[in-house]
Formats: structure tokens, sequence, C-alpha cells
């Protein structure tokens, strides 16, 4: 706000009459009634001497601000009055007033009042701008005096503003000069715990050698902290530790280590110490960016495939859970509220598979990207929908497999194979097509590759992918429906344990893909939900079952055991790896136990939750209820025992 804004000259005495305080204060209140800035003499005047009786506003210098702020007045303005012969009014220097400013300001006005005395205070500091209001003559110029004291002391603030910038600025740049810097990219699939653990991680690790370290995470929020041009030129080297896709060109000619999620959060320091003893590689972006644009890789053919494969899956998650979800719903509906028949129930199984729908072709989509970059992303995605649907489907619009009876499609096993199998083509493509003229340069991504890509994906899912994983397909699903209790119990009691193993790295992924697999095959498959339900519990085990010996933790274990069992509530089991990372024995090998216990009985009971994410909170969802809160609590009580009885106790 500037002074001007509140000064008018229809409000301003330039000649007050009063001899008082009393006097003084009625004669300015007359002219805010007379100017329609206040509706209420009497209770306006009466809350200008409630404010005077708990201290003068007589600051001294010649200079008074009564001020109020209520429901009697109608605008925020300041009254100005000057007094020639001084005004007795009790100041604090016991010297008669000159010079009056009566502030004014609504009862809604958001301090405007506050605002103003902040910075008539400011201004009125300066004795040359006393002096020169006392001597004004008239309204205008009174207005001019302000406006030209406001502007100077703006460019005072600005210029001291500047210098106390550009000080800070060479501080910084004198410490970061001092001071190693280390920039990083943290991402896990489901960009919920992993990839702010290990930026924490990474940060403390930093902080422990007198190491800058900042870190750009690829969560489920999105791009956060991202790392600027500036950050990666002074960086001494670059740390990826992400089990998906991130943008890599950026970190040419750096030095550069590549790890998994995980080693951010359980081997920062080791992390730290490549950077600092040199032992990462250059990066060259164009050797290869195709195949190294993706994350964390040990060089493992292994830790290659998980990464492509942990790119598509983490796209295509959001289509399963949501779909999945408002599929589940959907079926509730259909048995509480109208039958299938109803429009809710329509409207909501509709939308889940639509969203299922997109499952297989962004999976596929994304591997192949992960592997060929953009140019691959069509062809993964055609593949992939070729094997999300079968031969006449659609109204049979679509021809995708060789075989003209075939009525299962390859799903999601094809999907997967399709996938990777685009995005080495395309690496194929580039090899085969590096030789040709430069001026041709422009044509392959806008011609070539979407042609040749397109057309060899549609020729292998057409004449082998579908024929072959269709037929295996459906031997699967058959088998799934067909199981016993006995082979059933055993296998989610392997599923449900893969899921303590390593708390959301390779172990716990493939469990989740194969239940979820299943799952999106055959959403309406009890044995599918049961698969489900097994994966949900064995992950909500170790986090449920942390902290119950208060002896065996430390208190900053005990305090996170709170925020850890909300995260085993909503099936996100990253909450126990702080714990799993302190010991990893007891912890981990006590998890699995508990978790394969709580998949054994899931199975036992014929426990089924036909929703692909959501722990408790799709608790209504689950065909027996009762049973799925007992497998989770039977198996979180087993983990517990044991680590109460095995872990030592935390020397005080």
């Amino acid at each position: 706000m500037r002074i001007k804004d509140i000064l008018n000259p229809e409000s301003m005495i330039m000649d007050l009459q009063a001899t008082t305080k009393d006097e003084a204060i009625n004669e300015m209140a007359d002219l805010e009634v007379a100017t329609g800035i206040v509706n209420n003499k009497e209770k306006f005047v009466e809350s200008i001497w409630a404010r005077e009786k708990e201290s003068t506003t007589g600051i001294g210098g010649g200079i008074a601000m009564p001020h109020a702020r209520n429901e009697y007045i109608n605008k925020a303005r300041v009254l100005f009055a000057k007094s020639e012969k001084g005004v007795d009014y009790d100041s604090l220097d016991q010297q008669p007033v000159h010079l009056f400013f009566m502030i004014t300001a609504p009862a809604g006005a958001d301090n405007t009042h506050l605002q103003a005395l902040a910075k008539l205070s400011s201004l009125l500091i300066n004795p040359d701008l006393v002096e020169k209001l006392k001597a004004a003559k008239t309204a205008d110029e009174v207005i001019d005096l302000f406006s030209q004291a406001e502007a100077d002391k703006d460019k005072e603030d600005a210029e001291r503003e500047a210098k106390l910038a550009a000080k800070k600025e060479a501080e910084a740049k004198a410490a970061s000069d001092e001071k190693p810097l280390i920039v990083g990219v943290t991402a896990c699939i489901n960009g919920i715990a992993h990839t702010y653990m290990a930026e924490e991680a990474l940060i403390k690790a930093g902080e422990k050698r007198g190491v800058e370290v900042r870190i750009e995470t690829n969560g489920s929020e999105g791009v956060k902290h991202e790392l600027t041009a500036d950050e990666i030129k002074r960086a001494k080297g670059v740390i990826i530790a992400s089990d998906k896709q991130v943008k890599m060109a950026r970190f040419d000619g750096k030095k550069l280590v590549k790890h998994p999620v995980v080693d951010g959060i359980n081997k920062p320091d080791q992390l730290i110490d490549e950077i600092l003893s040199g032992k990462g590689s250059v990066y060259h972006a164009e050797a290869g960016e195709a195949s190294e644009s993706s994350a964390a890789s040990d060089g493992s053919v292994w830790s290659t495939i998980y990464r492509h494969l942990m790119s598509g899956i983490s796209h295509m998650l959001p289509f399963v859970i949501g779909g999945g979800i408002l599929m589940a719903i959907s079926f509730l509906v259909e048995q509480y509220m109208g039958g299938a028949k109803s429009p809710a129930f329509i409207f909501l199984n509709s939308a889940g598979n639509l969203a299922f729908a997109f499952m297989v072709p962004v999976l596929a989509g994304y591997i192949a990207e992960s592997i060929g970059d953009l140019p691959a992303l069509m062809p993964g995605f055609v593949g992939g929908f070729m094997a999300s649907i079968a031969n006449s489907s659609l109204g049979g619009s679509y021809a995708v497999n060789a075989d003209v009876k075939a009525a299962s499609p390859a799903g999601f096993l094809g999907g997967i194979a399709i996938g990777f199998i685009a995005g080495y083509l395309i690496l194929g493509l580039k090899k085969l097509f590096a030789k040709l003229p430069k001026n041709v340069e422009g044509m392959k991504p806008m011609l070539l590759y979407p042609i040749f890509g397109l057309l060899f994906v549609a020729l292998i899912m057409y004449y082998i992918i579908n024929p072959v994983f269709g037929a295996l397909n459906g031997v699967i699903t058959n088998f799934l429906n067909g199981m016993g209790t006995g082979n059933l119990v055993l296998l989610t009691m392997i599923l449900a344990g893969m899921m303590s193993i390593d708390m959301g790295g390779p172990f716990n992924k493939a469990a989740y893909v194969f239940a979820s697999g299943a799952f999106a095959n055959d959403p309406t498959s009890k044995t599918s939900a049961i698969l489900m339900a097994a994966v949900m519990v064995g992950g909500m085990v170790a986090p449920f079952a942390t902290t119950f010996f208060k002896n065996k933790f430390t208190e900053d274990e005990r305090r996170a055991g709170v925020s850890n069992w909300i995260l085993g509530f909503s099936f996100i089991t990253e909450g126990a790896i702080p714990f799993a990372s302190a010991d990893p024995l007891h912890v981990i090998v006590s998890s699995i136990v508990g978790s394969a216990v709580g998949g054994a009985l899931v199975g036992l009971w014929h426990v089924g939750v036909p929703a692909p994410h959501g722990g408790f909170w799709v608790i209504a969802l689950s065909s027996n209820w009762l049973g799925y809160l007992g497998a989770v609590a039977v198996g979180s009580i087993v983990a517990a025992l044991m680590m109460g009885f095995w872990k030592k106790p935390i020397e005080k």
C-alpha cells in the first residue's frame, strides 16, 4: 500500500483550530463524518479514546497518529491535520502536537490501518519531511511531499536489499566453491516412499562428509527440486538412484554412478564415496543415449531387464489401481444397489474397464520407450493393444492373431514380451539406418522408425506373440481357476512372503506383478482376487510388526512406528525399510515368516480382494473381511513376536 492511495485533499485540515486533545479529536471526527468516511461520530470517537487510554498516540516530535478500525468506518483513509499553535495532546515527550494523522479502516480492512501506521512511521522518522510538512500550505503540497519521500525511501530500501542480496550471493558462492557439490536423482516405481527416503539418506550422508548434496525427486507428484544447469555444471558428480527412466542427456560429460533406488536408502555413504573418490564413469549422452537414458544399473542383464520392466509398470500402475478399484466398487453396487442394470453399476464398471483397456498398451509402450527412447513408444503401444484384445473383439473390427478362432488375448505376459521386442527392434533400426546420408536424418523419427517399427511389431504380434502367449495365457488362467486349496495356500504363502524379502525391491515387485497380472487377465476371477489379497496382506505385515517391543527399538524408531502403521494400513511396505536397514537379519527374516503365515491364511480362508491396491481402505470390497483382517493380524503378531524374542535389546 502506498501512502498517496489513502491520502485525499478532502480529508485534510491545513489549519486546525482546536486547542485541546478532546477538541482536536472531535474536529477531525467531524470532517470524517462530513466526507463519508465515518457513519457514526459518537461511536467512532469512543473507539479513538479507547485506543488513547491504552497509550497515547502522540508519538513525540510534534506528531500524533490516532487510529481505529471498526464497523463505524466505511473506508480506509488517512486524515491529515496541521496546527500552527500546537495542541497539548499528552504526547510521550510532553511537547505540543503540530501534525496529526488520523488513520481509519473498516472492520474487514485486513490490517490496512496497521500497514498505514508502519508506512507513515517509517517516513516520519525523516526530520526533513516533518519540517516540510509543518511548512506546507496546501493539501496538494502535502501529497507531493509524501509521494517524494516514499519514492526516496523505496529507492533506498531497494539499494539496501540489492547490496544484501549481493553479499549473500557472494557468501554462498564462496561457500559453494569451498564445499563440494554432488547432485542426483531418486525415483522408484510407485514414487511414494523409496524416492524420498533415498533423497533424505543421501543428503544426510553428504552432511556427515561436509558435502553439499542436492537431489531431484521423480515421485508420484512429479519432478520436485529439479536440478538446474548451473548446479549440474558445478557438481563434482551425479548419483542416479532410480528404478525407472529419468532424463539423462543433461548429465553429458559428468562423472556419474547408477544404482537401484534401494541403494540410495541402504548405501548412501557408499554412493557419496564413489563420487568423491572418482569411481564414477563419465556419461556420454551421444553414445547410446537410448540404452543409457534410464536409471539404475549395475551392469547385469537382470538389472537391465528389471529397470525397463519397472519403467513400464510405474506408468501402468495408475491405470491398474484406478480402474481396478472402480470396478471392485461397481461389484458392490451391483450386489446391493440395483443389480447389473443399475446406472451406477454401469457407469463405475465402464469407467474401470476403460482404464483397464489402457493397462497393457501403457505397460508395453513404456517398456519399449525405456529401451528405444521415444521412437519405440508408438510400436510398443500398438503391440500392447494387440496383446490386450482377442480376434473379433470390439465388434469384430480387429484381427490380431493368425489363429482366426483365437478367443484369448496374449494379455499381460504378451504385453511385457512385445514391449521388450519393440524397444530392441527400434535400437536395431537405429543401427541399421545409422549409415544413411545426413540429408535424410530428419526422415528417421518422422517416417522410417514409425513405419518399419509398426510393420515389424504387428507382424511379430500377429504371427508369433499372440498365437503363443494367447494359448499360454489361457492355460495359466484355467490352471489358476482350477487350483485346489492345498496348491492355493502354497502359492499365496510364497507370494506374500516375497513381499517382505526386499520391501519394494525386485522380489516384492515380482510378486505384485504376478498377482496384478492374473487380476488384469481376469478381474472377475475369484482366484485372482485371492492372489491380490495375498500380496496385500504380505505387504502390510512388515510395517505393522515393528515397534511392538519398546526395548528392542530406538526412540527414533518408536516415533517412526506411528507413521509406519499408517503406511501399513495403506499397503505401503516401504515404511519398514529403515527398521530393516538397521537390523536386516532379524527384521527381514521375521517379516518374511509373518507375511508367509498371513498369505497362507488368505489361501486357506479363501480371502479375496478384487482391487489391486488400497490395503485396509478397500476392506469393504473383500469377500471375507474378517479373514482379511485376521490374516494381517496373525501375520503381524507372528513377525512381531519373532522380532521381540530374537532381536537384542537396545543399549541405553
